[in-house]
């Protein structure tokens, strides 16, 4: 699990995105003196932002050693820490675009990863009956997890914790945050369940095969192997697996209960019903005309709301208190239903039968902002213009689309910026 949960998101999207080449620094027609002018002014700003760290080393030793880190832990591990300004950047890119649901959706289970996801359920199949038997988790998501943070243990990341962490205390956006995993980390190099080798992870210090962050580790780890260490970092994947379903077990995650059933909605449907606010049993959504994508209803798992996550046009989701411990994890809806989707066609099912609206994109940062700017003006007030699509927004999107005699789905579309255009 990555640093908090939203940036999670952002992680798991780097290694499911595939590699891209970066722009060129100068456009071709450049003369041969200017790549080794721009190397001489980087070379000299890494040796200024390398000698800044180390003053901040120095000052972060003291603070260290107050929260019960040995001295001789804290000058081993920080010995070599390095400015990693690799780090920074991706610490500080902001994409102008995001994925659409079915865009996400058909890298995280695609064929491949579902291949993949069915040779590693049966190469690890005993040891994660026993884990399911412990912590009461489904073996298939916790392999699905597995499957999005590092692609069955491939890509479990090689960027040294200490240096990442430390560059993003000294030089980061939330220093506060990223010096709290750091002293977490030498916390957990001083327990020795591993050593500053073998302390490798992500570019925002999530390690091991379900990449946690090491305040989660420190909380949910697990030594399910019995050797003494909670070793997530090894090629043995089971006490990383093993934390992955003693973490989902202790946010209430409810064997049998699915996370989410596809669909299919009466015409006529209230999209004012579909939020995640409105929670009823699936025998109450049947009376309502909500069936299974099969036309039979469904059990009554519990309580479970509808979710549109590409709006009226795309495919709609019954979700269960389940979905609510996944986004523990992970709080965007795209990562949970990609873990719970490849869950189960890791487990045999079949793939999403609605339609998603493909000939739709996702919008840019900037037509977000203008979105919130817009629907503020027109009197639907989005309490800020952040670019950030969240209740307050869709809130606002709603009440605009009900007043235009819209479907009230609360997606914000391009369609719909166009009509706020008028």
């Amino acid at each position: 699990m990555s640093f908090q949960i939203s940036s999670a998101f952002l992680i798991a999207a780097v290694m499911l995105a595939p590699a891209s080449q970066a722009a060129p620094l100068r456009p071709a027609t450049s003369g041969p003196s200017e790549p080794a002018l721009f190397a001489s002014k980087t070379e000299k700003n890494i040796e200024h932002k390398e000698a800044q760290l180390g003053r901040w080393v120095r000052s972060f030793r003291y603070r260290a050693l107050a929260s019960g880190v040995p001295a001789v832990t804290f000058d081993t591990a920080m010995r070599d820490v390095q400015y990693l300004e690799k780090v920074i950047e991706l610490d500080r890119n902001q994409s102008e675009f995001t994925k659409t649901i079915w865009d996400y959706l058909d890298i995280a289970v695609a064929t491949k990863r579902v291949t993949n996801g069915k040779k590693a359920l049966h190469k690890w199949h005993n040891t994660l009956s026993k884990i399911e038997a412990r912590y009461q988790v489904e073996k298939e998501i916790i392999v699905a997890v597995w499957g999005l943070e590092s692609a069955y243990g491939k890509k479990r990341g090689g960027i040294a914790v200490i240096s990442a962490l430390a560059t993003l205390a000294y030089d980061g956006r939330r220093g506060a945050f990223f010096e709290e995993q750091l002293i977490t980390a030498l916390q957990i190099l001083n327990s020795g369940d591993t050593t500053v080798p073998h302390m490798v992870g992500s570019w925002a210090g999530a390690m091991g095969h379900t990449q946690f962050i090491p305040t989660s580790y420190r909380d949910y780890a697990v030594d399910f192997t019995g050797d003494g260490k909670r070793d997530i970092w090894s090629d043995n994947p089971s006490d990383a697996l093993a934390s992955t379903a003693a973490y989902l077990a202790e946010f209430g995650w409810t064997k049998g209960m699915p996370w989410g059933i596809e669909v299919r909605l009466p015409a006529g449907f209230n999209y004012g019903l579909a939020q995640r606010r409105i929670k009823k049993l699936p025998s109450d959504w049947y009376r309502a005309g909500v069936v299974s994508v099969t036309g039979k209803p469904i059990s009554d798992y519990g309580r479970a709301s509808v979710l549109l996550p590409a709006g009226a046009k795309g495919a709609a989701f019954l979700v269960f208190k389940n979905f609510e411990v996944l986004e523990h994890y992970n709080s965007a809806d795209a990562y949970v239903i990609g873990v719970g989707h490849l869950a189960d066609r890791i487990a045999g099912g079949s793939k999403i039968k609605t339609k998603w609206p493909r000939s739709d994109r996702a919008l840019s940062f900037a037509e977000r902002q203008e979105m919130q700017h817009r629907l503020t003006s027109a009197g639907f007030n989005t309490k800020g213009i952040d670019g950030k699509i969240g209740p307050l927004t869709i809130a606002a999107v709603r009440a605009f689309q009900r007043r235009a005699g819209l479907p009230a789905d609360g997606y914000a579309s391009l369609q719909l910026l166009k009509r706020l255009r008028r």
